[in-house]
């Protein structure tokens, strides 16, 4: 049987885990994200012990961006301008390629989506999207079985939305745009309003009413845009329950009946729903991803 490493890079934390899928999966090792060069040389020792092991056939990285991911183009796989310190202008492909074997990359986001997709609560769809909430906020949309790509990959999460002032008053802390949709719903951001990280606060706190807003308008957008099968929130922010209630009575306020397939309290349950993978949607994606690059080569 095949086997693949999956790379999952966020924003504070990697992910590297082995196999062919849920069912034969090592358990995911983490590492720290710190500086590129710490963190990308800890991935290569972790792929580097399994290479010489158990052995390893092709290699998915799914990792947070923006990242050019445009095979066509001399930068493939740098990292782009990022907020995240020292990480701009990151090659994360070229300390992987000393191993020989098949690469591919895609956003953190798309991987997950992907994941879903090939094992959990998108399986069987062509058209859906994954909205992860955490550190920052990252949207990746397929379309006919596809990760989107255009001039870049999606960036949904700096969609400017609409702030009422008064109800909120948070400036937001994106340091691109201020208050666009990351500045103001991120793991940090949250920890900035209220002076506590996100998991500590209430489930029933005012702030999670703001965020439902906000997020429902990210999803009527999408649902505008892309009419997905399905849209899957993730991430540390997305696993609050009480957000999940909120942000379906929001999306419905935010709809106002005009499209008819989503007009009713059950479609919208149907449509909003919790990663079926769990914490494992992006390690898994990257499997998924390591899986195409090596099909694809053999068929080279």
């Amino acid at each position: 049987m095949s086997r693949y490493a999956g790379v999952e890079i966020g924003g504070t934390k990697v992910l590297v885990a082995f196999g062919s899928g849920p069912d034969d999966l090592s358990q995911p090792m983490r590492i720290a994200t710190t500086t590129p060069e710490a963190t990308l040389a800890a991935i290569v020792e972790v792929i580097g012990r399994e290479v010489d092991g158990a052995g390893v056939d092709a290699i998915g990285v799914a990792s947070f961006g923006p990242l050019r991911v445009d095979l066509r183009v001399p930068d493939y796989g740098h990292m782009l301008r990022t907020p995240k310190p020292g990480w701009s202008g990151t090659d994360l492909l070229a300390p992987l390629r000393q191993f020989g074997r098949p690469i591919t990359l895609e956003t953190d986001v798309a991987g997950a989506a992907l994941g879903e997709g090939t094992w959990g609560a998108c399986r069987g769809m062509r058209d859906y999207a994954y909205v992860t909430v955490g550190t920052g906020v990252g949207v990746g949309i397929m379309v006919d079985g596809r990760p989107v790509h255009g001039r870049l990959h999606p960036e949904a999460g700096h969609l400017i939305v609409r702030r009422d002032q008064v109800r909120d008053p948070f400036p937001g802390i994106c340091p691109f745009h201020g208050d666009c949709l990351e500045g103001l719903i991120s793991g940090p951001a949250i920890e900035q309003r209220l002076g506590q990280p996100g998991a500590a606060v209430a489930s029933d706190h005012p702030v999670w009413e703001l965020i439902a807003d906000y997020l429902a308008q990210l999803a009527a957008t999408l649902c505008y845009v892309v009419a997905p099968q399905r849209i899957v929130l993730g991430g540390g922010v997305g696993q609050n329950p009480f957000l999940f209630t909120r942000l379906q009575a929001s999306l419905a306020r935010q709809l106002g009946g005009y499209l008819p397939d989503l007009d009713s309290p059950a479609a919208l349950t149907s449509l909003m729903v919790a990663p079926a993978l769990g914490e494992r949607s992006g390690v898994l994606g990257a499997v998924a991803l390591a899986m195409q690059a090596h099909q694809s080569a053999a068929r080279r």
